[in-house]
């Protein structure tokens, strides 16, 4: 636990490792004098290039023929250790070389660019996110995780260094979208409006640094201590699959045989209560309990709506969970026009829906699909549910049925009831809280599917989930008369900003473990106008990772320094447990006390729920 970003950027540079190079030795691969004198000249560009120019510096070398195909000396070293306090860097080869190689005429074709370094070769492994590449242009060096490993390269020149991350960040282009990273490339990728996301270095930041002056504190505060305040043992053969966090008295557990009730204190979840165990269906079928998918809180926190998946992982209806009497009161089926469909996904209308007490609709997701349903019949009464063997049927009252694939895979609402949807695809659109058909606002995919997303309550930030990054994409934006609005109420036309990702090193995406994934990325429990979240947490293996909400939109975080491509937030905190955790969120903001400035963090493994507060420094 505890900061984890210092733990690579220990300076490589020792007396018995890095020698001078020979004089006669060439840093890169022989070559014909002519072409030897104009690679000087090549490096005399490299080194005063500005992101604008490196569109004509690889012309350039492609016209030399030393783009991609030929190899480059450097300094190869491997992080042996772990995390423990004998963890360092071992020089593994003194003379590497690497190139970047053209594998598309393989026999898998889809990854055209593999990174390569020899001899050997020591790595090879294609160009994506999964390497997990950080950039350190202080020591011309790039980290990067591939084959179980962390490794280290280290250029000879700060020119190599430069090439280096533009044949980088070229091949991963062409690798993530399968065309050219050229201007009619990245015009046929992300569109004119989005010119911010395929030129992140010529972006404006305007947005950001406004955002965070009318948002946030002009100090960043520092991430805090994490202190264990409370550890809950699962039940003899019980296994937790998720968490249902309440803003009450209660929260639950949703394990492999039932519901288990816990209380909510200020020092987070405590107490086992009673459990909602589900031998069979409502009116004496004989169908097995089936570990929910979804737990849904609704009805001010009285009822719950339990998500089964059926194939493929999608359902066809829920069952309605009285929490009181802890008895399922019906089973609902999923139905339009007579028909019985799937849901992928059931959320609340809004962030703050599950504490209204006469709440009777909820949103649904499918493949193609994006609805609310609605438990009362077609003339707005309540449907009767007590003892007849028929399941009641949902009533379709608002949604849009797509006829192309838009791959929908998760959603989120806000807090007046806009919708974010994530797709397949990688795009996320935004959806206003009066229509369901189009989107106001759709951001292009960076190559990952969205597994999970979320928004702030005043829907001006989204936290889109990737295996392997978080995107943070902020949503605010200036009409033609200068009224600021989010892309939920408005079409935000050319005016988006370039969005920031949240990465973990390349060591800490392999100590992780190996379902080093991340899954469930979102922002901390506000439900109320006015208030801010401060802080953001995802699960990754056998991490719940944070990161601060304020330092990550601050446009001067160190970070950030000297990076190219979009920006990427490697500071953050971790809880590290010793098996893979289910979920990790923040409980309510109702639970922050004077001595923390944020609510308790919630960890569950399939064996523990333990809760963390943030502690102020002593």
């Amino acid at each position: 636990m505890g900061g984890s970003h210092s733990r690579e950027d220990i300076d490589l540079t020792s007396s018995d490792e890095e020698e001078e190079y020979d004089e006669d030795y060439d840093a890169r691969s022989p070559i014909s004098d002519p072409a030897a004198s104009a690679g000087q000249r090549d490096d005399d560009l490299l080194r005063t290039a500005t992101p604008a120019s490196l569109e004509a510096i690889d012309a350039k070398l492609r016209s030399l023929d030393l783009k991609y195909q030929r190899s480059t000396a450097a300094k190869l070293y491997l992080h042996v250790g772990g995390a423990s306090s004998s963890a360092r860097w071992v020089l593994d080869e003194r003379r590497a070389t690497y190139a970047f190689v053209d594998k598309a005429s393989d026999d898998s074709p889809s990854t055209r660019w593999f990174l390569e370094i020899g001899p050997g070769p020591r790595v090879s492994a294609p160009v994506d996110s999964a390497l997990q590449l950080k950039s350190n242009p202080a020591q011309s060096r790039a980290d990067f995780a591939a084959g179980g490993s962390v490794w280290a390269l280290r250029l000879p020149t700060d020119a190599e260094f430069r090439r280096f991350r533009v044949d980088y960040e070229r091949c991963l282009f062409e690798n993530t979208y399968g065309v050219e990273a050229t201007d009619e490339g990245r015009k046929e990728v992300f569109g004119a409006d989005f010119a911010a996301w395929a030129r992140p270095d010529e972006a404006d930041d305007a947005v950001w640094a406004d955002a965070q002056e009318s948002l946030n504190p002009p100090v960043t505060a520092p991430m805090r201590d994490l202190l264990e305040e409370f550890e809950e043992e699962a039940g003899d053969g019980e296994s937790i699959q998720s968490l249902a966090l309440g803003a009450l008295d209660n929260s639950f557990v949703v394990g492999s045989s039932g519901i288990q009730v816990v209380k909510n204190f200020h020092q987070g979840l405590h107490g086992k209560g009673a459990s909602v165990r589900i031998s069979g269906a409502r009116g004496g079928s004989a169908s097995a309990y089936s570990t929910p998918k979804k737990a849904l809180l609704m009805c001010g926190e009285t009822n719950m709506l339990l998500m089964s998946p059926g194939e493929a992982l999608h359902s066809n209806g829920v069952h309605h969970v009285d929490i009181e009497t802890g008895k399922v009161v019906a089973e609902w089926r999923f139905e339009k026009d007579g028909t019985d469909i799937a849901m992928r996904d059931i959320a609340n209308d809004s962030k703050g829906a599950q504490l209204e007490p006469s709440g009777s609709t909820f949103l649904g997701l499918d493949d193609n699909r994006l609805c609310r349903w609605d438990m009362r019949d077609a003339r707005g009464r309540v449907q009767t549910i007590g003892s007849s063997s028929e399941s009641p049927v949902l009533n379709w009252s608002q949604g849009h049925q797509f006829s192309r694939g838009t791959n929908f895979q998760c959603f989120a609402s806000t807090g007046d009831g806009s919708i974010v949807v994530g797709s397949v695809d990688g795009k996320i659109r935004l959806y206003s809280k009066s229509s369901m058909r189009m989107a106001k606002t759709a951001f292009p995919g960076l190559g990952s599917p969205i597994t999970h997303v979320d928004v702030t309550y005043d829907g001006k930030w989204i936290l889109g989930t990737t295996d392997t990054y978080l995107i943070l994409i902020c949503t605010i934006f200036k009409d033609k008369d200068g009224k600021e609005k989010t892309g939920f109420s408005g079409r935000m036309g050319n005016r988006i900003s370039a969005p920031r990702l949240l990465k973990l090193t390349p060591l800490d995406a392999i100590l992780a473990g190996t379902d080093n994934k991340f899954h469930g990325g979102q922002f901390s429990w506000v439900t109320e106008n006015g208030k801010q979240e401060k802080h953001l947490v995802a699960t990754v293996g056998k991490f719940s990772v944070i990161w601060n909400f304020q330092q990550v939109k601050d446009s001067n975080h160190e970070c950030y320094r000297d990076q190219q491509g979009l920006k990427s937030c490697y500071c953050y905190k971790v809880v590290l447990k010793d098996e893979s955790i289910v979920d990790s969120r923040f409980m309510h903001e109702k639970f922050v006390t004077g001595d923390s400035p944020e609510a308790p963090l919630v960890v569950a493994t399939p064996m523990k729920v333990s809760s963390f507060s943030i502690a102020n420094r002593r």
